[in-house]
């Protein structure tokens, strides 16, 4: 396949169709749990982004353990394959009309896209046995699977949901992934030794099974006892604190991480000095996607409730606009790549590219703001959301692709796949940070919500450049 081993078309349209149905549900998510019209859950804002946050932060908080399963147990073929089984059935079960079903639905996606998600990058690795940049290359063709199926799903999903019927939009999706799913399959014969299992033998296998299981026991027994007690009135938990406290013990955990590494990871000086940039890294991805990822929340209501979606008498679904930042990804992406390239050693540093990112976050949710202010007394044009998305956009391709390749370049060798982890961990910080940020929409005026996460993605980008001289020295040459 002009170059590329024939498996990569393979995961290229699993990993299509799973956006596919990520994104898809992802664009009603929200519309659908404010809605008191035409079926929905009738939500305010606040508990709406709490849902929201929730659902989000905990798909890339799974990934870790997904991973850990696959690795010890599963193997990432398999994992995939089963991970894709339970997504679909996580649509299917919200297709039903029912509260219990809604609910299972996002618990089951959460579950298989932790399973999915980190396993099918793994195996278009293995086709790359040898490394360098055909597998760059690799890898940035089934980039662009992501954002195909990214920009397709809520232009398919979102006008079946918004227009005729909110579960006809969630089956919709759970279609798309049985697609995904069937052509996996039937690719395997071209995957070769890609994602089987690796140095697995019956008795590790064993022990890491059993430790699953005690693992699952012991959260379902402390899920049981905080249902309990609520059911009981000694404690009265709200979606938005349960959000809350998720995000404390979230952040708790990732520093808790770097000071046990700090502690027994036997590092010299210049390991420790690269820890601190880490750090500094997953707290700017935090800031950076508690900023971004409000595009399927807040800024998904204020696309349907503030803006004039009027186009010669139709009106265009709310969750169409969804596909905008999928559509400038692909379009900016190869521009991105073809620019650091020719800047070479010329190119900014991590840190500077870091706090680009933030600021062009900001910029864009100043223009929102500024939006907002006319928004007050009629619906305003797209124009609004849309440049919003363009400065969001390019802001995501100066920080998200360099920071999954700085964690590589600055992780101590034995700690490189458990930082990658960390790394996940702030980009499921952020979104539940996102979630919670959004549930001010309807008790916050917006130029102000809006205007002042631009200033905190802004001010964090202006604070990253200040501090960017010290930084770069304590990477040590690493570009």
């Amino acid at each position: 396949m002009f170059g590329h081993p024939r498996g990569l078309m393979t995961l290229f349209f699993t990993e299509l169709w799973e956006r596919f149905s990520y994104y898809g549900m992802r664009g009603l998510l929200v519309l659908f749990l404010a809605d008191a019209m035409r079926g929905g859950f009738g939500m305010d804002a606040q508990t709406a982004g709490a849902i929201y946050g929730l659902y989000t932060g905990m798909v890339y908080l799974l990934a870790l353990p997904g991973g850990w399963i696959a690795d010890r147990i599963l193997g990432q073929r398999q994992a995939v394959f089963i991970g894709g089984c339970v997504i679909a059935a996580g649509h299917f079960s919200m297709a039903i009309p029912a509260t219990e079903t809604f609910y299972l639905g996002l618990v089951l996606i959460v579950i298989g896209t932790g399973l999915l998600k980190p396993n099918v990058s793994a195996i278009v690795g293995d086709l790359y046995p040898e490394g360098g940049g055909r597998r760059d290359a690799g890898f940035s063709i089934f980039y662009m699977g992501i954002n195909i199926g990214a920009f397709v799903g809520p232009l398919i999903c979102g006008y079946l949901g918004e227009n005729i019927d909110w579960h006809l939009g969630f089956s919709a999706a759970g279609v798309g992934m049985v697609f995904g799913l069937l052509q996996y399959k039937l690719g395997f014969k071209y995957l070769g030794d890609a994602g089987l299992p690796k140095n697995i033998d019956s008795e590790a296998r064993a022990q890491a099974t059993s430790t699953m299981y005690k693992a699952l026991v012991g959260l379902v027994g402390i899920i049981a006892v905080i249902a309990l007690l609520q059911f009981s009135a000694i404690i009265h938990l709200t979606l938005p604190g349960v959000a809350q406290a998720m995000g404390v013990v979230i952040f708790l955990i990732a520093v808790g991480y770097f000071i046990y590494v700090l502690i027994v990871g036997n590092l010299n000086t210049a390991e420790k000095k690269r820890l601190a940039v880490i750090f500094f890294l997953f707290i700017s991805s935090a800031v950076f996607w508690a900023g971004f990822e409000q595009a399927g929340s807040s800024l998904n209501l204020f696309a349907e409730r503030l803006t004039d979606r009027d186009i010669f008498g139709w009106l265009m679904p709310a969750s169409w606009l969804q596909s905008v930042n999928a559509f400038f990804i692909i379009a900016l992406a190869p521009v991105f790549s073809w620019l650091w390239i020719w800047l070479g050693h010329k190119q900014p540093s991590i840190p500077i590219k870091f706090a680009l990112g933030l600021i062009l976050l900001g910029a864009g949710f100043a223009v929102l703001a500024w939006g907002s202010i006319y928004a007050d007394t009629a619906a305003v044009s797209p124009m609004w959301l849309i440049i919003t998305y363009l400065l969001h956009t390019t802001g995501e391709l100066c920080l998200s692709p360099v920071g999954l390749s700085s964690i590589t370049k600055l992780s101590p060798p034995k700690f490189v796949g458990q930082m990658m982890g960390i790394w996940f961990t702030g980009t499921s910080l952020g979104n539940l940070l996102a979630g919670l940020a959004a549930g001010k929409f309807e008790v916050m005026p917006l130029p102000e919500l809006f205007g002042t996460v631009a200033l905190i993605t802004a001010g964090f980008g202006v604070i990253a450049v200040l501090i960017s001289r010290p930084i770069k020295k304590m990477i040590g040459g690493i570009e």
